[in-house]
């Protein structure tokens, strides 16, 4: 009866985002709360620098986002979410990786590595029980290694705009010659309207590492339910990539989301709604599964 009653609670909330869009689905009651974030906090963590994070506790399955290069827990799709969690009373985490938002660290200095430690020491520390992982372009490459590493936490995967093993098949598609030139350099440059500077840097040790976390090479253990979404018009990370990423999933329920407009950061308001839908869907199927 419970989990009826939640599903039913559920539908009713999309009702309400259809017609009146993402702040509408604030019941009466959390009005009040709404303009109240959760707060900043650290993690220290022996010999590594320390995470920011704010957290909302709530009901399982929780969520947790994990941002994209460069972008921090700050962005429009993170408290987009928060928001949503904590209308339906879900636990809710996000936080920024070594280097980057208000997080320790030099971001020049992080690796894939790096920020996969990172996200394991959130599922591992700070989040309780199975997490509804949603990851945001490197993000996406990112919960698909968390989820190899901790399948017991992982409910359910949501990848927007999922950048998995992006950066190393880029840089070894480029001709031989122009590959040559920028490993003399020692970095490489990749123009993004989506950069402060307008463009991404990636030495060369950066790029040999990320190669040890490459997934798309062979089958992907993971079994829960995954969701991805992406945009045509994605200039950054092309969607063929989730496509990829779908055949390789060893998981039975695997969907995928094109939108014909939809660019690489995913933020516009029907983007936002359609993350929402998605989530909405997956926890309405998690805990009728319970």
């Amino acid at each position: 009866m419970a989990a009826v009653a939640a599903r039913s609670c559920r539908r009713g909330l999309s009702q309400i985002l259809s017609n009146g869009g993402l702040s509408a689905s604030i019941p009466k009651r959390l009005e009040g709360d709404r303009r109240h974030k959760s707060t900043v906090q650290y993690a220290s963590r022996p010999d590594l620098p320390k995470l920011a994070y704010r957290r909302l506790k709530g009901k399982s399955p929780g969520v947790v986002f994990l941002p994209g290069l460069g972008s921090n827990m700050n962005g429009h799709k993170a408290e987009s979410l928060e928001e949503f969690c904590k209308s339906l009373g879900h636990s809710y985490l996000r936080f920024d990786y070594t280097g980057h938002g208000a997080s320790e660290g030099v971001f020049s200095e992080g690796t894939i590595g790096t920020w996969k430690k990172d996200v394991l020491y959130v599922l591992d520390e700070l989040a309780e029980g199975p997490q509804i992982l949603v990851g945001s372009s490197i993000g996406g490459w990112l919960m698909l290694l968390a989820a190899i590493a901790r399948p017991e936490k992982t409910a359910a995967l949501v990848g927007i705009s999922s950048a998995a093993d992006h950066i190393v098949t880029s840089f070894n598609s480029l001709p031989l010659e122009t590959r040559k030139e920028f490993e003399a350099k020692g970095e490489w440059t990749v123009p993004s309207k989506n950069a402060e500077e307008g463009h991404y840097k990636f030495s060369m040790d950066f790029l040999r590492e990320a190669e040890n976390h490459c997934v798309l090479h062979s089958p992907i253990p993971i079994t829960c339910p995954v969701r991805l979404i992406h945009g045509l018009k994605d200039e950054d990370v092309p969607w063929h990539i989730s496509m990829q990423v779908a055949e390789r999933i060893l998981s039975p329920d695997v969907d995928i989301i094109l939108r014909r407009h939809g660019q690489h950061r995913m933020s516009d308001k029907d983007d936002i709604k359609l993350m929402v839908y998605t989530i909405d869907d997956l926890i309405d199927k998690l805990t009728t599964m319970v």
